[in-house]
């Protein structure tokens, strides 16, 4: 065989061979965190300082009150497995900050050993006030998501706060049968405990829904706190806006506690908002009419 022909076999049979498995493309994640303060100026609340960074951003509607609004939104989407974000907000003596969603936040399918996360740190001068009115977290099949809320309050000031959740889509059918959901709310006055609520969960959520001293087979729930001292005030009200399946109670002179179950998200948002507009004194954001 000439020389032109061996290196033509040559060429045609050349192999490569390697010592260790190609590795894995690694999948993006989404990364964001906004951290903001308020102050006090003319009598009115203004913005103090603002950093925001990766797929989490903050927009400022223009004020109709003398608080301040501010719109969380996630341009990533949603949240899936490996997801990071961060909220921060400090609230100056006398201000008054509503926190809210442009949409409703959505945890999709993610691989079994990566959870999202999202965790919230919101601080409360003397005299001022916070609304944390973030819209429905809707969670589909094979998410997993770790959720955090720490509230911090100073003496005599004031609070009101609600967490939707919807376990699947009704009107598309989704079943959440395979979800791993970690959220804790920790409320805390004075550095000294007010409020827990904290939920683990790993497994088939649509049956363990389905349980009548569970859910009865609802497919959205909703916590409403209230922390305010006319909080007595507003119980009786709120009780009898409440459906079939509701209840609320005081905790102490100043802390109002109301859980809603609903079959779905529209009947959900349709108990939740006469409830808010009430506890916000008629200041809801626009967000949640659209």
């Amino acid at each position: 065989m000439c020389d032109a022909a061996k290196l033509r076999e040559a060429a045609i049979t050349l192999t490569i061979r390697t010592s260790a498995p190609l590795a894995q493309p690694v999948q993006p994640r989404a990364l964001g965190k906004v951290s903001l303060s308020v102050k006090s100026e003319r009598g009115k609340t203004a913005l103090e300082n603002l950093r925001q960074s990766g797929s989490l951003r903050c927009l400022f509607p223009r004020p109709d009150t003398a608080g301040l609004e501010a719109v969380l939104v996630n341009t990533a989407g949603g949240i899936t497995g490996g997801d990071r974000f961060h909220v921060t907000a400090q609230v100056a003596a006398g201000c008054s900050l509503t926190l809210t969603t442009q949409a409703c936040e959505r945890a999709y399918r993610a691989q079994p050993d990566q959870s999202g996360r999202l965790h919230t740190h919101l601080n409360v001068a003397k005299g001022a006030h916070l609304n944390w009115l973030p819209q429905e977290t809707i969670l589909f099949n094979d998410s997993r998501l770790e959720r955090s809320l720490t509230l911090n309050l100073a003496p005599n000031s004031s609070a009101l706060l609600v967490e939707p959740m919807v376990f699947g889509r009704q009107a598309m059918g989704e079943a959440l049968t395979n979800l791993r959901l970690r959220d804790r709310i920790e409320i805390r006055r004075d550095n000294r405990p007010l409020f827990l609520d904290a939920t683990r969960f790993d497994g088939d959520m649509a049956a363990h829904l389905d349980i009548p001293h569970i859910a009865a087979g609802a497919r959205a729930m909703a916590l409403v706190v209230y922390i305010d001292r006319d909080a007595q005030n507003h119980l009786a009200a709120v009780r009898a806006m409440l459906p079939e399946h509701a209840g609320a109670t005081l905790i102490g002179d100043d802390l109002l506690v109301a859980r809603i179950l609903a079959d779905d998200s529209y009947l959900l948002r349709q108990d939740l908002i006469p409830i808010l507009k009430r506890l916000s004194n008629n200041q809801l954001p626009k967000c949640w009419m659209i």
